[in-house]
């Protein structure tokens, strides 16, 4: 069957994974497959400059986007991501993992946004003043009935604050409705941080139980650790797994015995980073993907688990707690 895929020229992009995902279900569909061109193409989106004024007077221009994919059942919906590989592409791409995964739970939304930047290399002043602006620049398309922003990797809950005050004085009153993930006090939720985290250990306990998997001395790896990575392996271990792996951009950190996930915890909040975390050995990246687990948690980025790595894993469950950390390696129907 022929499609009508608006595909990137990048056969390796986050978005071509997602029209190959969309296109590997073709055949089950029947007649909602009529809709199926809908999905492989984004309703919106919005490229922006950001100038920003450093702190030592010199300007520096950042690209944002916001892409709202499908709006057809409601508001957009989804997070703003800061990261030096940020492109369009993967905004397009985690925008159309949002309206899929929300459409599983009927819940009317589905939109991402980004800038391409390092977070940790902008001092507080500097941040502020780039979600300030890109708030501003977005601003057109985003509000309560519109799209709502939220956290995602290089963002947190001050961000979101930053989000809601800019918007707010952009339009003459104060709308908390605009993002999600904002401080409780300002009308955030609690255990908001937590919630996705938590969602990768009820399905991980689920999954294991339909396949007759003990999850104590399981033998667990964990790679990014932030909200999602940290609070998965923190109930598993406290479920009487064994967190033998954890990686993150800059380290990886290998204990057979089991890491101490809480102390990891504690260090990485001190530190921003699991590097020289005296509680386990540092090995080489690749090795994190061959040793052998019960149980391993993609909960970084996009594209981690390659055909390559595939090969290499030993494992009876792979928890997805990351947005397409799978790569689809099957052919494309043409």
């Amino acid at each position: 069957m022929k499609t009508l895929s608006f595909l990137s020229e990048n056969k390796d992009s986050a978005w071509n994974i997602f029209i190959t995902q969309v296109e590997r279900v073709l055949p089950h569909l029947g007649e909602l497959e009529y809709w199926a061109n809908t999905l492989m193409r984004p309703k919106r989106a919005l490229i922006v400059d950001i100038p920003l004024e450093m702190d030592d007077g010199s300007i520096r221009h950042f690209e944002g986007y916001r892409v709202q994919h499908n709006l057809s059942r409601g508001p957009g919906k989804g997070g703003v991501r800061y990261h030096p590989d940020v492109t369009l592409e993967e905004v397009m791409a985690l925008s159309a993992w949002m309206t899929v995964k929300c459409a599983a739970l009927n819940l009317p939304l589905g939109a991402k946004g980004g800038i391409r930047v390092n977070p940790a290399s902008l001092t507080s002043k500097e941040l502020e003043r780039l979600t300030r602006r890109y708030t501003s620049e977005i601003g057109l398309i985003i509000g309560p009935q519109q799209d709502i922003p939220a956290p995602d990797v290089g963002t947190n809950a001050q961000v979101m604050a930053w989000m809601m005050d800019t918007y707010s004085m952009n339009v003459g009153a104060t709308t908390t409705g605009v993002v999600t993930g904002k401080p409780v006090h300002l009308g955030g939720s609690l255990g908001r941080v937590k919630a996705t985290g938590r969602g990768v250990y009820v399905t991980g306990l689920r999954a294991a139980e339909r396949l007759g998997m003990a999850i104590h001395n399981a033998r667990i790896g964990v790679q990014g650790f932030g909200n999602v990575g940290s609070v998965a392996a923190q109930l598993f271990a406290q479920k009487g797994a064994k967190v033998i792996a954890v990686q993150d951009h800059s380290a990886t950190l290998v204990n057979e015995g089991g890491i101490d996930v809480d102390a990891l915890i504690a260090w990485q909040q001190q530190h921003g980073e699991i590097r020289g975390f005296n509680g386990a050995g540092e090995a080489e990246e690749a090795a994190f993907w061959k040793l052998s687990y019960e149980i391993i948690i993609p909960a970084a980025l996009e594209g981690q688990i390659t055909a390559a790595r595939a090969e290499e894993l030993t494992c009876q469950l792979i928890l997805e707690g990351a947005n397409g950390p799978t790569v689809s390696v099957h052919s494309r129907m043409i």
